[in-house]
């Protein structure tokens, strides 16, 4: 029975050995510039960009067949931090993907929800709670505002409600007050 314990555990090693071997041999390396665009995207995962969510649009991006203004969630700041990223001109949002929009999260009239599931099926984060024939409800910090449980819903019970600032979700406005270099003469003593 001892000699059945050692060669348990010495199988375990040998094997545990080979597989830590084959994991540094065979190693996938991500690449870091789908990582840094992706950590830009504001992960509403909402599509309006043409593509399935923020990871896709963000790998297009990096093999140069997206342009940086097609996403509307992530707005003119978004906009800037691509080009700055990658090194282009800035460009505006794109109007055909859709216009920029305060944050909102979707809200559902529970007393007109009847149950449908389809909002459940349509939300790409699984931020509304349910079960087939009984009212659901969203689960607020959840919800990235996509939008896409609007268009399912046969009863129109779901709304967006913009997101009050307060200081968890406070940005800075950049100045409205255009900033100007002043020329400066130096005056020389007589």
């Amino acid at each position: 029975m001892l000699i059945s314990l050692y060669i348990m555990l010495g199988l375990a090693l040998v094997l545990g050995t080979l597989l830590g071997i084959a994991a540094l041999l065979f190693k996938v390396e991500g690449d870091p510039l789908v990582a840094r665009i992706d950590a830009i995207l504001p992960q509403t995962q909402c599509g309006q960009c043409g593509y399935p969510g923020c990871k896709p649009y963000a790998t297009a991006i990096a093999a140069g067949e997206a342009d940086i203004n097609q996403c509307p969630p992530g707005g003119d700041a978004g906009a800037h931090a691509l080009a700055d990223l990658m090194g282009v001109e800035y460009k505006p949002i794109n109007a055909a993907n859709g216009v920029e929009k305060p944050k909102a999260v979707a809200f559902i009239d529970e007393a007109t929800c009847i149950g449908c599931t389809l909002c459940i099926q349509a939300c790409p984060v699984d931020a509304i709670l349910g079960a087939a024939k009984h009212m659901h409800t969203i689960i607020s910090s959840e919800c990235t505002g996509c939008e896409l449980c609007l268009a399912p819903c046969p009863v129109d019970c779901i709304t967006m409600v913009p997101i009050a600032e307060n200081p968890d979700n406070w940005k800075w406005k950049y100045p409205v007050i255009p900033i100007t270099a002043v020329a400066f003469e130096a005056q020389s003593a007589s």
